[in-house]
């Protein structure tokens, strides 16, 4: 997860006031793609979920996720 500009190639989705980008090809493979913010006693941040399989754990292949 990373701040960015929105290129041709991504798709752009809006959502609670949200802007979110991924690449076109990446979300036809991962799609159904649900993003949730988590704040527990360890700490806080996003959590991804997708169709693909985690890479190393994580719903996002690790690391994006504080939770």
């Amino acid at each position: 997860m990373a701040l960015d500009e929105p290129k041709e190639t991504d798709e752009v989705i809006k959502d609670s006031g949200l802007t979110f980008l991924i690449d076109k090809t990446l979300y036809e493979e991962a799609q159904p793609i649900t993003v949730d913010f988590m704040d527990s006693a360890m700490g806080s941040g996003f959590k991804l979920s997708s169709s693909l399989a985690a890479a190393g754990g994580g719903g996002c292949g690790g690391g994006c996720s504080s939770c």
